[in-house]
């Protein structure tokens, strides 16, 4: 098998400026550009003009952009944002190399950074992490970023044909899962939802490039099959199993695992029961992942994740009015005086699946996790592993709580690698094999090319 190439979406607006820094040869034409600016502007549906080299053009299809060499020619795109509706999103000036397509759909034109896997990767470990985290961590991230996307790249045709329906919505309930249901013209985004990828503007090391050297080619197997490998940044304690955040489909390498070497004594680890799940979310148990080594967590976190101090347990709190507000701007819906959050269902984590809003003109559950974090909070939740506490009036005849306290376990969606427990443990001596086995069960490490 040769290095696959992928088309990453980078960027989605009305109006995308760039730069060309070398020489690139637009392909339609045969033109070759050194060193331009240029903007394309969406005139309608799927048609776009483009300004650049002192020339006019006008597309109804794609324009590519081929640099002449590789190696040193690259591209800036401006105004890429980052972090899209997190609480660290912001916009930046970021450079790539490869290929620059741009096309227009639905009004707005999307920048697509065509390069190889190996190139891909190295920005991805870089934009997931500090480059200077420890080798270990770096060869571990290397194999499960690797392993995702090329599952990504089959599990599309399989999703498509298996006609999962990613939304399922009544008068009673909302239930949603987001994954790549809207990357149909691309393969992966470059932010959160699929792996940040911010190009060359992010310092990749000599250990970052060293790590992919070292693993290049490397996956993870399950019955002969790429695994589906995911991450995100902490399980506060426990991780979750696929189906529980995803559609129905159960994967024997995306199952439970207690983040530690050994259960921790004095708690029910079945965080499905509501009564176990308060208990454990409540506390601090050890765990790899439960800890405040600036160390560690420097060489774990970008700047702007350092940003989220408290991620093992956290602790939000929710006015009347804010609450109503949101579930009207992010759920459309409109339940009256919310009187309680009820855990409907729990994952193996402590997650919620499913939960209950309880209103004074009606109730509705909503899920699945992310659809719970995007509803309570103007940009996400840490995760969906919380408990309520209401905060009621001094008027005991009033009956509608003033405010709503969530007390939270983790930060994402905790299905696969915990990325700080996994920092931690490279730091204890454990291999990137150990560090594998421990959060992906069942698989098998595997060079394929």
């Amino acid at each position: 098998m040769q290095t696959p190439t992928i088309e990453v979406g980078i960027l989605s607006a009305e109006a995308i400026r760039f730069r060309l820094n070398g020489t690139f040869l637009q392909t339609d034409t045969g033109t070759s550009i050194s060193n331009q600016e240029g903007q394309a502007t969406a005139t309608n549906e799927n048609t776009f003009t483009l300004h650049i080299n002192g020339k006019e053009y006008t597309y109804n299809d794609a324009v590519v952009f081929e640099p002449n060499k590789e190696d040193t020619d690259n591209f800036d795109l401006y105004d890429v944002i980052i972090g899209v509706q997190f609480h660290w999103e912001r916009a930046e000036n970021q450079r790539f190399r490869g290929k620059l397509k741009l096309y227009a759909d639905n009004g707005k034109l999307t920048a697509v950074n065509i390069l190889s896997l190996e190139e891909y990767l190295l920005s991805v470990i870089s934009s997931e992490m500090s480059s200077t985290s420890s080798d270990e961590l770096l060869k571990a991230h290397a194999v499960i970023s690797r392993s995702w996307l090329l599952a990504q790249l089959e599990k599309s045709k399989q999703v498509k044909s298996a006609g999962y329906t990613p939304i399922i919505k009544n008068e009673d309930g909302y239930i949603r899962w987001y994954d790549r249901e809207d990357h149909d013209r691309f393969d992966v985004c470059a932010d959160d939802h699929c792996q940040r990828y911010q190009g060359i503007t992010m310092v990749s090391s000599e250990q970052v490039y060293k790590a992919l050297q070292f693993t290049r080619g490397e996956v993870l197997t399950y019955n002969n099959k790429v695994c589906d490998a995911r991450f995100y940044k902490c399980c506060g304690g426990v991780t979750e199993l696929f189906e529980n955040v995803w559609e129905p489909v159960h994967h024997p390498y995306l199952v439970k695992v207690i983040d530690n070497p050994a259960a921790p004594a004095g708690y029910k680890m079945d965080l499905s029961i509501e009564e176990n799940a308060a208990r454990w979310i409540l506390a601090k148990p050890e765990a790899f992942c439960n800890t405040d080594d600036k160390a560690v967590l420097s060489q774990m976190l970008n700047n702007y994740d350092q940003e989220t101090p408290d991620f093992y347990r956290w602790e939000t709190t929710l006015t009347q009015a804010e609450i109503k507000d949101l579930l009207f701007k992010k759920v459309g819906i409109d339940v009256g005086d919310v009187l309680d959050l009820l855990p409907i269902e729990r994952g193996v984590s402590g997650r919620i699946i499913r939960l209950k809003i309880v209103g004074s003109k009606k109730s509705i559950t909503i899920g699945k996790e992310l659809e719970i974090r995007k509803a309570l909070s103007k940009s996400h939740l840490y995760s969906s592993a919380f408990v309520v506490e209401k905060k009621m009036p001094a008027e005991k005849e009033n009956h509608v709580p003033e405010e709503f306290v969530l007390k939270g376990a983790g930060w994402g969606h905790g299905v696969g690698l915990c990325q700080i427990g996994a920092a931690v443990m490279s730091t204890k001596g454990y291999s990137y094999q150990e560090i594998l086995t421990h959060y992906f069960p069942s698989s098998k490490l595997e060079k394929i090319y």
